[in-house]
C-alpha cells in the first residue's frame, strides 16, 4: 500500500494505492496528484496567471482562445447548466463575491446588489466557438467559477492517468467534497465511505455509508463556510437564479460514474432539492442520491434513492 497527499484547490487530496510494486504505485500516485497542481494553476479563480482569470479580464472584450480540453469542460458545463435550468452554473462567480465568499466568510448584501450581480450571471452570457476553440462574454462583469466542479474534475482526470498506469485499485479524494473508488480494496467488494451528518463534526455521527466500485461520491452542503443574520444561517452554495443562498437543504451527496458529473449535480440537488431527486437519479451514469433537509420544526428529513 501507498499513501500520497498534496494540497490544491484549497483542500488537502488524499490517495492510497494498492498493488505488489510500491515504486510503480509511488509514481503513478505522483503523477497523479501533479495533474491536480496543475489543473488548479489553470483553473483557480484566486491564481492571477490562470486560464480562469485570464478569461475572466479579457472575453468581455474579445474572443480569448482557451486549451482544447478546458474548452471541452466549458462545453460540458454548460450542458450541465442547460439540464439542470441554470442551478448549476459557473457564472456564479459575481454572486459569491455579492455575498462576500469569495476569500472571505460571507456578509449580507443588498437587494440591489444582488440584483446587480445577477444581472452577469448564466451561461447564456457565454459564448463557445467550437470551431476556433475561443471564449466570448457578452457583456462586461460576467466571471467563471470552477468551484462547483473543479474538484470532481481534477480527481476525474487524475483517476484517468492511474488507469492509463496501469493501476487498478486505489481511493483517490479531495477534502470533503469529492471522493472516487477506482477497483476495490484487498479483501473487499468495494471501498466504503461514510457521509458525516451536517453541522455535526463528532466521530462516528453519520448519515450513512457508501460503497463506491469505479464510481466517485459528491458532497454538497452549506456548512463548509456560511454566516449568520436575522436568526438564519446563510450558506456558501448560491442559487444562481434567484441569487440566494440555497435554503432549507442541509446537505446532498450523489454517487455517479463521472466525478465531474456527481460534483457539479450534487451542488445542483442541494439547490433544487426534492423534485430533483427523480430526474437525478434516472440520469445514465447515476448509482445514488441522499439529501438532508431540514423541516420547519427544525428537525431533519433525510430522502436517499439507491444510497444507505
Amino acid at each position: 500500500m501507498v499513501t500520497l497527499a498534496r494540497r490544491a484547490m484549497g483542500t488537502r487530496f488524499e490517495l492510497v494505492l494498492y498493488g505488489a510494486r510500491e515504486a510503480f504505485l509511488r509514481a503513478a500516485g505522483e503523477e497523479a496528484l501533479e495533474e491536480i497542481e496543475r489543473l488548479e494553476a489553470q483553473l483557480s479563480l484566486y491564481r492571477p496567471e490562470s486560464d480562469v482569470s485570464d478569461l475572466n479580464r479579457r472575453a468581455a472584450f474579445a474572443p480569448v482562445p482557451v486549451d482544447p480540453r478546458l474548452f471541452a469542460l466549458l462545453a460540458h458545463a454548460k450542458r450541465l447548466s442547460e439540464e439542470t435550468e441554470g442551478a448549476f452554473d459557473i457564472t456564479v462567480a459575481p454572486l459569491m463575491r455579492c455575498w462576500g465568499f469569495v476569500g472571505g466568510s460571507g456578509q449580507m448584501p443588498s437587494p440591489e446588489a444582488i440584483a446587480e450581480a445577477r444581472a452577469r450571471v448564466g451561461m447564456q452570457h457565454v459564448r463557445l466557438d467550437a470551431e476556433h476553440f475561443t471564449v466570448r462574454f457578452d457583456r462586461e462583469g460576467v466571471m467563471l467559477d470552477f468551484g462547483a466542479i473543479g474538484k470532481g474534475y481534477a480527481i476525474e482526470r487524475a483517476v484517468d492517468l492511474l488507469r492509463e498506469n496501469g493501476v487498478t485499485s486505489a481511493l483517490l479524494h479531495g477534502g470533503t467534497s469529492t471522493v472516487y473508488g477506482l477497483g476495490v480494496p484487498p479483501d473487499a467488494d468495494a471501498w466504503t465511505v461514510a457521509i458525516q451528518r451536517p453541522f455535526d463534526t463528532e466521530e462516528g455521527h453519520y448519515l450513512t455509508q457508501v460503497k463506491l466500485r469505479d464510481a466517485a461520491l459528491s458532497v454538497s452542503a452549506p456548512h463548509g463556510k456560511w454566516f449568520q443574520s436575522g436568526g438564519r444561517r446563510y450558506g456558501h452554495v448560491i442559487d444562481p437564479r434567484t441569487g440566494y443562498p440555497a435554503s432549507r437543504s442541509l446537505l446532498a451527496a450523489l454517487v455517479c460514474e463521472s466525478a465531474t458529473d456527481s460534483d457539479a449535480l450534487s451542488t445542483a440537488l442541494l439547490t433544487l432539492g426534492e423534485p430533483f431527486l427523480p430526474a437525478l437519479c434516472a440520469r445514465p451514469g447515476t448509482q445514488g442520491a441522499l439529501l438532508a433537509i431540514e423541516e420547519e420544526s427544525g428537525e431533519m428529513h433525510v430522502l436517499s434513492q439507491g444510497l444507505g
